[in-house]
């Protein structure tokens, strides 16, 4: 009987392909909706992705994709394919039959005019490696009771059949570099690694490489506990009854393999945090071996002793673990001889929070061990002046806000100190803007409708405020005759921004203008062989724009350049800070931010100089440090605007003026 019907479903769905096949060009919309119906029928049984695959090399002519996003296959984007496979309704459907296509043409089968069979191969090995839990779907018992949304049934078949056509090893080398570039940057979030390495586990049981099982099991152990006392008692309750057994000297070791591992991965296990609070209560001169701090950091904790081990008491809890890893970073930035960072951490301990400060802070933790809203503020902010960099936007677009708190992290520890209890407790943070106050309290809209809570807890105090006060300082400064970045940045983030101005597009036309200028201009106020030597003190808060792998403009987006040094070629590079966390990107034209390997701190990006040129359209900077544009190589400039108007500049009209 099933045969029969699975018969029956090929014929409508090759009748519905035919109909719209023969049909004239501009009625083939018609009859889109039948053909994506039949093709969901048959998706829904046994063999039906094979059958839809026999014939994905039609899809574009007959015009399955016209009129959607998915006409043009070198414009997708592989972190876009979870989202439209999850979403009920045609959409599933056309994103299923758009990775049979690119099966299609990764096999052969099909030769498209653009997307080669490599660039085909590559875009499913990258949607694959995102997307393991699906491929290896957990067997729980809750899965069997509750059943499978039908979209997520079509969603295992089509990475079922995606496994069967392609390669599974190729998918253990795409998620661990993918892991080790996530984890390079060191993110204060660490949810979408964990994940991951989740996942990647799951891989162990398959036919992989040695290498990749041992660097895979090396992750593993990082989460679970790398030590033999961890991996035997995995309960935290009876590991902490093992150290109270143990000698100084296995103490000591305990703790020296902990923090090999954190300081290697950036990733903090529930038993590390067990070893350290228990250090702090009885061993308190192996706490420096358990975070494995160098010189500064020791000195750190030796001069403030009594601070940590307060911050250890109150803020370093299982569920807010990897604060651990930012409270070694913080000693070893030395933030804490920072005249107003104790008392602004003290005053933080015991702060009457606003009850809706309160509820979101209590719901971003789904442990429920007694602790409180101001110990998880508290290990927020620990981690944020640990990691400056490793601050995320998450899913919102506030890059500019997440981009501000990295800043004041950095330079200004005492100024964010009193930004957030005025938010969390107040309900307010204020800002001057040409002589007048801005109240966030007094503001009701922003830039974001509704805020994504997948952020760090100083986030989600300050984001909801700064929001606000960044889109009113936007409004007020349209309608200038240039880039409201010209005045909102400098009122926004503070006396650390330079004063000088760029943009390389007119706001009165919307056009590209003179772009050789600004391009001068910017490599004789960036870059040491034309800038007279003069370092970047401060990050540069500048706007870029965001191209997929294939050059297509994206959007515009918002990073701060911290630093122009060589790399161990001795080339030029500009490291930046790119507020989204996020290692997988790739801008076309060989353009491809790096992570680690060409001298990146944790949390940089970084690109050759010109490169990054390429992308940029406006930036700061110091009028009485600029050197001779005039003397900018004309060859510079040349390979920068050539690459500019092959990828985002074909979308603008370019004026020269």
């Amino acid at each position: 009987m099933s045969t029969e019907v699975e018969t029956n479903q090929t014929e409508s769905f090759k009748q519905a392909l035919q109909v719209m096949e023969d049909a004239v060009p501009y009625a083939k919309k018609m009859y889109q909706s039948d053909v994506l119906q039949a093709a969901a029928r048959l998706m829904d049984e046994e063999d039906g992705m094979e059958i839809l695959y026999q014939h994905a090399d039609r899809f574009d002519k007959a015009g399955v994709f016209e009129g959607g996003p998915w006409a043009e296959p070198s414009h997708l984007e592989p972190r876009l394919v979870t989202g439209s496979l999850m979403d009920s309704g045609m959409t599933s459907i056309v994103e299923i039959l758009s990775e049979l296509r690119m099966v299609a043409i990764a096999k052969g089968k099909y030769k498209h005019e653009v997307v080669t069979k490599d660039a085909a191969k590559h875009f499913l090995d990258e949607v694959m490696a995102l997307n393991v839990d699906i491929l290896f779907p957990e067997e729980t018992e809750a899965a069997r009771i509750e059943g499978k949304q039908k979209e997520k049934n079509r969603a295992e078949k089509l990475f079922q059949f995606l496994a069967d056509k392609l390669s599974l090893a190729s998918i253990s080398g795409k998620i661990l570099e993918e892991i080790d570039d996530l984890v390079a940057q060191r993110p204060i979030m660490v949810n979408r690694i964990v994940s991951m390495i989740k996942d990647a586990k799951k891989l162990l049981k398959q036919t992989i490489e040695e290498k990749e099982k041992r660097a895979i099991k090396r992750y593993v152990n990082a989460l679970s506990g790398p030590t033999k006392k961890s991996k035997k008692y995995q309960d935290p309750c009876e590991y902490r009854k093992q150290l109270k057994e143990m000698s100084d000297q296995e103490l000591e070791e305990e703790a020296k393999v902990f923090a090999k591992s954190m300081r290697e991965k950036g990733l903090v296990s529930k038993h590390h945090v067990v070893l350290v609070r228990y250090l702090n209560r009885h061993n308190q001169k192996l706490l420096p071996t358990a975070m494995q701090l160098n010189k500064k950091g020791k000195a750190n904790l030796e001069e403030h002793y009594d601070i940590v081990s307060d911050l250890i008491t109150v803020a370093i809890h299982l569920p807010m673990r990897q604060s651990l890893y930012g409270l070694a970073c913080m000693l070893e930035r030395g933030v804490l001889s920072s005249t107003p960072v104790i008392p602004g951490l003290k005053r933080l301990i015991e702060l009457d929070l606003q009850p809706e400060v309160r509820k979101v802070l209590l719901n971003s933790i789904n442990d429920n061990e007694g602790i409180t809203a101001n110990d998880i503020m508290l290990a927020g902010v620990i981690s944020v002046l640990g990691q400056p960099l490793g601050i995320g936007q998450g899913m919102n677009p506030t890059c500019q806000t997440a981009r501000g708190i990295s800043l004041w992290s950095l330079h200004a520890p005492g100024y964010l100190l009193e930004l957030i209890p005025r938010a969390a407790r107040d309900g307010d943070i204020d800002v001057q803007f040409e002589g007048q106050t801005i109240h966030s309290k007094n503001l009701h809209e922003g830039l974001v409708q509704d805020l994504h809570e997948e952020l760090d807890p100083v986030s989600l105090i300050l984001v909801p405020h700064l929001d606000r006060i960044y889109g009113e300082l936007v409004r007020r400064s349209e309608f200038r005759g240039d880039d409201v970045h010209k005045w909102v940045n400098p009122a926004f983030y503070g006396d650390w921004i330079s004063r000088g101005f760029s943009s390389t597009i007119d706001p009165m036309t919307g056009s590209v203008a003179d772009y050789p200028g600004f391009v001068r201009l910017f490599y004789a106020t960036h870059h040491p062989d034309y800038n007279n030597g003069y370092e970047l003190i401060y990050p540069n808060p500048v706007g870029i724009f965001i191209t997929n792998s294939f050059g297509n403009l994206l959007g515009l987006h918002a990073v701060s350049i911290q630093r122009v040094a060589r790399d161990s070629d001795g080339k030029f590079r500009i490291y930046f800070y790119n507020p989204n966390n996020d290692s997988a990107q790739v801008w076309g034209q060989g353009i491809t931010p790096t992570v680690k390997g060409h001298g990146e701190y944790p949390g940089e990006s970084s690109l050759p100089f010109h490169e990054f040129v390429a992308r940029l359209y406006a930036f700061h900077y110091n009028p009485y440090e600029q050197g001779d544009a005039y003397a900018v190589d004309n060859q510079n400039v040349e390979k920068v605007e050539q690459l500019a108007r092959e990828s985002w500049g074909q979308k603008y009209t370019w004026v020269q003026l």
